[in-house]
């Protein structure tokens, strides 16, 4: 997700958002294996769960992209909160990162990331349609790639869907959530990142 929009789009994804514990949580376990890896570790306050990748949308559409992800999160029927154990490293070689994986694919997160990706399909959008994997991105421009490991149990319960945009920075991707969601209600959760 690096790089920058073209003139008069800005790049945006659907995500899970954690609390400020479950990053920490999420760094403390991964630092070893980041350092070991000589890559450069993704900041506490960016740590997230893309769900639907949607890339350069125009500006002018953002309002109607989040009015789609409030429909998608107040229709939700799934558990709320949906959760997710991650347990194990990955380095993915071609993109040089280091991510952790979930124990086990988690059906949920899967269902609300295909949820998102019909509705903005349906609404004329043009959404990443790889197959969904939980992962979070830990580090970048990973050096020294070795095969999966293991790690502490990190869990994450997320009850709210993020409208979240990326822009391109000197030392990588820099998030802010534009628009928070609770599952399941309607109600718009209003945080600064």
């Amino acid at each position: 997700m690096s790089g920058q929009p073209r003139e008069g789009t800005r790049r945006v994804f659907f995500a899970l958002w954690p609390s400020d514990a479950e990053r920490r949580a999420l760094a403390a376990a991964t630092q070893a294996q980041i350092e070991a890896a000589a890559g450069r570790a993704v900041p506490l306050a960016d740590l997230h769960v893309t769900l639907a990748f949607l890339g350069d949308v125009a500006a002018a559409r953002l309002g109607e992209l989040a009015e789609l992800g409030q429909q998608v999160a107040v229709s939700w029927q799934g558990p709320i909160p949906i959760e997710l154990s991650f347990e194990r490293l990955a380095c993915w070689r071609r993109p040089q990162i280091l991510c952790v994986l979930e124990r086990a694919p988690g059906e949920p997160a899967a269902l609300l990331a295909g949820a998102l990706k019909r509705a903005a399909l349906a609404a004329g959008f043009a959404p990443d349609l790889k197959p969904f994997r939980a992962h979070v991105t830990v580090a970048r421009k990973v050096v020294q790639l070795r095969s999966a490991a293991a790690i502490e149990t990190v869990t994450w319960e997320s009850a709210a869907l993020a409208l979240v945009e990326s822009r391109g920075g000197a030392a990588g991707p820099l998030y802010s959530v534009l628009e928070s969601q609770l599952l399941g209600k309607n109600k718009k959760v209003h945080e600064k990142h």
